[in-house]
């Protein structure tokens, strides 16, 4: 079996003691142009970079504006947030029936990036009065970088706003005491909303967090208007056992035909 090569050192140095000196001094010469070469191209990266976030804090103001007269046009429509938070695929899985009926007072939900992008952003949940908390604004804050570090100077870290919770109605409690599961599938770390607004253990990975932001923020409407196609798989269900239905009426009405003509033959 034949070794695989010895890489050539920078300094001109054979890695093996076999290769010719003439050889390698030029694949040396090549691989610091090479060197070269990379460090243009990551030095390239780099403004391109600082360019790209210009122009994402260029448009993040010019968007600014635009959610501002979709949160007002919201307003005017019923549960149009806990509705879209139901149609999501991924922000349902963690959302309990009683945590529905609280989110029904959310009457507007924003997501704000802080100046340097890269570096975090909060995300606010607006309430009406309700019998479940105090609050009329909680907000859950990422700090993903050291120009950001949260206030005790830890990054990446998140924050979240304690809740008041009125007497008797502290869903992290009940739901935490609660038998775990019940008709949705639960297909996250998370078994509840409010569950995952009080945990700040794991900024980085927050997956619930990145949803809301990079999906459902831009585009809640998708969500919000996305049909009720709960009872189709039902229906396909029935569908096939008709049909099977149909093959069982048809095979017996082949078999009486077989006998019938089985009867003549004798006759």
């Amino acid at each position: 079996m034949s070794s695989v090569p010895k890489r050539v050192k920078l300094d001109g140095a054979p890695a093996d003691g076999n290769t010719p000196a003439g050889n390698n001094e030029e694949e040396s010469e090549a691989l610091e142009q090479i060197d070269g070469v990379q460090n243009e191209i990551d030095a390239l990266n780099e403004k391109a970079s600082e360019e790209i976030l210009k122009v994402e804090q260029k448009y993040n103001k010019l968007r600014k504006p635009c959610y501002e007269k979709r949160s007002e046009l919201v307003k005017k429509i019923s549960n149009f947030w806990v509705t879209s938070f139901i149609n999501h695929p991924q922000v349902s899985g963690i959302l309990d029936e009683e945590e529905e009926e609280c989110l029904h007072s959310l009457n507007k939900l924003e997501v704000e990036e802080f100046e340097d992008i890269k570096s975090g952003y909060r995300i606010n949940f607006h309430f009406d009065e309700n019998p479940y908390f105090e609050n009329k604004v909680l907000t859950k804050e990422f700090h993903l970088n050291s120009a950001a570090a949260s206030e005790n100077g830890e990054w990446p870290a998140s924050t979240s706003t304690p809740i008041k919770w009125k007497e008797g109605k502290n869903l992290l409690k009940q739901l935490l005491t609660k038998p775990y599961g019940n008709k949705k599938k639960r297909n996250s770390e998370y078994k509840t909303f409010f569950d995952w607004f009080s945990d700040n253990t794991d900024p980085v990975n927050d997956e619930i967090a990145e949803l809301i932001k990079d999906d459902l923020w831009p585009n809640p409407l998708q969500y919000y208007l996305v049909p009720d196609i709960e009872v189709e798989p039902e229906d396909e269900e029935d569908n096939d056992d008709n049909e099977e239905e149909g093959f069982d009426d048809e095979d017996g009405e082949d078999g009486e035909g077989e006998e019938e003509e089985d009867g003549e033959d004798e006759g």
